[in-house]
C-alpha cells in the first residue's frame, strides 16, 4: 500500500503580526494501519490536527496584537499635557504684553496691528464676550475673550499660517483653529443684523438710488454688483468643482454695494467655476425680487424727464443685460455717446472694486490660500464683511484714504487700495449672457438721457 503524506513529517509553522515573527516546529508521524497522524507520540485525526493549528495561531496572534497595542500606547502617550513655554503665556505673550504697550505708549501702531482702533476693539470684545465665555475645568484655565478675540483678528489681519501665530501668541496651532471658526461665527452673529441692511421695502431702496444720484450723477441705481475669486484648498471629494479659470480651487464672494461702500447684500460660498452671472440668477435675492418678498421700486421718470425708467443695479460685462442689470457697451466700434454712457455707468460702479480692494487691504487673509474647511472660510469671510460694514458706520473719515478720490478737475486720484494686490475677478464670461430686446431700449434711452438732459459739464473731457 502505497500512502502520500500531504503534510511533510518535520514542518515549522511561520507567523508574522505587526511586523514581529513567530515559528513553531511540529513532528507528525503517519500511522498506517490506523490511518491517523500522531504528534509528541499521541494519535490525532487530520481534521482534529487543522483545528489545533488554527488555535495556536490565533493564540500567537492575540498574544502578539497585545504586545504591539502596548507599543504603540506607550509610544503615543503625550509628554506633556501643556508644553511648559505655553503655560508662561500671561508673561510673555503678545496680548499680555505687546498689545498693552501699544494701546498705551502708540495707538496709532494698535490700530495697525489690530487694523481697528483701541475703543472699537473694546466695543467689539464687550459685544462678543457673552458668546466666548467658558467655564475653566479642573484640568485647565481657559482662554481669555480677549486673546481669542486678538487672536482671530491677527490672523485676518495677516493671513499667517497658525503654526506661526502660535509662536507670537504663545497659543497652540490647534486650539488657534478653533478659535478662529468660534470668534468668526460669534462676530457674525452679533453684527450681522446691524451693520447689514436688509432692503426689503421700496422707501429703503429708494434711499440707496437717491444717494447714488447724488454722489455718483448715475440714477435709479441701487447698487453695484460684483464678484471675486477667494482662493482655497481643495475641499475633499470635490474633483474640479471648485477649480476656476484661472488655475486655482475658490469660491466666490458675490457682493452688492451701496454709494457709500458699504456692502447691501452678499453671496459667499458658491463654487470658483460658476460664473457672476450664473450666481446671480440662482441667488436668493434675485428670487426674492422676482417673486416679491422683496419689494422693489416701480418704474419712474428720470430727474427732468417724463418718461419711466426701471430701477436696476451695475454690473459690468460678466453679467447678462437685463432691466434689472446695465452694464457698459462693447468696446467695440462706440460712439462718443456710448463712450460717455459708459464713464458715467463705470464713475458708479468704480465704488463696488473700491469696497473690494478696502475689505483685502485690511483683512489680507482673503488675498491668500486659506486653509480652513468651506464651512470655517464662509465665516471668516462673513466677519471680515461685517467688520468691513461696521469701519464705515463707525469711522467713516479714516476710510476715505483707501479709495478712490476725485480732483478739482474730476480726475480719478486712486486711493491707498490701489496700491496692494488686489482679489481675482470673475471671468467675462463669452456668449451665453444675450441681452433682452427691453433691456436694450432702456440702456439706449439712458445713454441719450446722459447725453442731453443727464449730462454733466466735464464728461466730454473723460472720454
Amino acid at each position: 500500500m502505497t500512502l502520500r503524506l500531504v503534510v511533510p513529517p518535520v514542518f515549522s509553522l511561520q507567523t508574522s503580526i505587526f511586523g514581529v515573527a513567530s515559528r513553531v516546529q511540529v513532528t507528525l508521524h503517519y500511522d498506517t494501519r490506523r490511518e491517523h497522524i500522531a504528534m509528541a507520540g499521541v494519535p490525532l485525526p487530520l481534521r482534529r490536527l487543522e483545528v489545533m493549528l488554527a488555535r495556536l495561531q490565533m493564540e500567537q496572534q492575540k498574544q502578539l496584537g497585545a504586545v504591539a497595542a502596548a507599543v504603540l500606547r506607550r509610544r503615543n502617550q503625550r509628554q506633556y499635557w501643556v508644553r511648559p513655554w505655553i503655560g508662561r503665556r500671561s508673561f510673555y505673550g503678545n496680548y499680555a504684553n505687546l498689545m498693552r504697550e501699544l494701546e498705551r505708549e502708540s495707538q496709532g501702531d494698535f490700530t495697525n496691528y489690530m487694523r481697528m482702533e483701541p475703543r472699537m476693539f473694546h466695543e467689539l470684545l464687550l459685544r462678543v464676550t457673552p458668546r466666548l465665555t467658558k467655564l475653566d475645568t479642573n484640568y485647565r484655565r481657559l482662554l481669555k475673550p480677549g486673546l481669542k478675540l486678538a487672536i482671530t483678528l491677527r490672523y485676518m489681519a495677516t493671513g499667517n499660517s497658525y503654526h506661526s501665530l502660535s509662536y507670537s501668541l504663545w497659543v497652540p496651532h490647534n486650539t488657534i483653529s478653533g478659535v478662529v471658526n468660534a470668534v468668526s461665527a460669534a462676530i457674525m452673529a452679533e453684527y450681522e443684523g446691524e451693520v447689514f441692511d436688509f432692503l426689503t421695502t421700496p422707501k429703503r431702496w429708494r434711499q440707496v438710488a437717491e444717494q447714488f444720484g447724488q454722489r455718483w450723477n448715475f440714477h435709479h441705481a441701487c447698487g453695484a454688483l460684483d464678484g471675486k475669486h477667494i482662493a482655497i484648498k481643495a475641499p475633499k471629494k470635490s474633483g474640479t468643482l471648485f477649480y476656476n479659470y484661472k488655475g486655482f480651487f475658490s469660491i466666490v464672494l458675490l457682493g452688492l454695494v451701496g454709494s457709500e461702500y458699504k456692502f447691501l447684500w452678499v453671496d459667499i460660498g458658491s463654487n470658483g467655476s460658476s460664473s457672476e452671472s450664473g450666481i446671480f440668477n440662482g441667488s436668493a435675492l434675485k428670487a426674492s425680487l422676482e417673486t416679491g418678498d422683496i419689494r422693489f421700486l416701480p418704474a419712474e421718470p428720470l430727474p427732468n424727464d417724463n418718461r419711466d425708467m426701471p430701477y436696476f443695479f451695475i454690473g459690468d460685462d460678466a453679467f447678462a443685460l437685463r432691466t434689472l442689470m446695465m452694464k457698459p457697451f462693447g468696446h467695440r466700434n462706440m460712439t462718443v455717446e456710448e463712450r460717455i454712457f459708459n464713464y458715467r455707468l463705470s464713475r458708479g460702479r468704480r465704488i463696488v472694486e473700491n469696497a473690494f480692494g478696502m475689505l483685502a487691504h485690511r483683512w489680507r487673509c482673503i488675498l491668500t490660500t486659506m486653509q480652513q474647511e468651506h464651512k470655517t472660510v464662509k465665516n471668516i469671510l462673513s466677519a471680515c464683511l461685517c467688520l468691513h460694514n461696521m469701519m464705515w458706520i463707525r469711522y467713516p473719515r479714516l476710510q476715505n484714504r483707501n479709495v478712490d478720490r476725485e480732483g478739482n478737475d474730476h480726475q480719478i486720484i486712486p486711493g491707498a487700495c490701489r496700491n496692494k494686490p488686489v482679489l481675482q475677478d470673475m471671468q467675462n464670461v463669452q456668449g451665453g449672457n444675450r441681452a433682452t430686446r427691453e433691456a436694450k431700449a432702456v440702456r439706449v434711452y439712458l445713454k441719450h438721457y446722459y447725453n442731453n438732459v443727464g449730462s454733466v459739464p466735464w464728461q466730454d473731457e473723460m472720454i
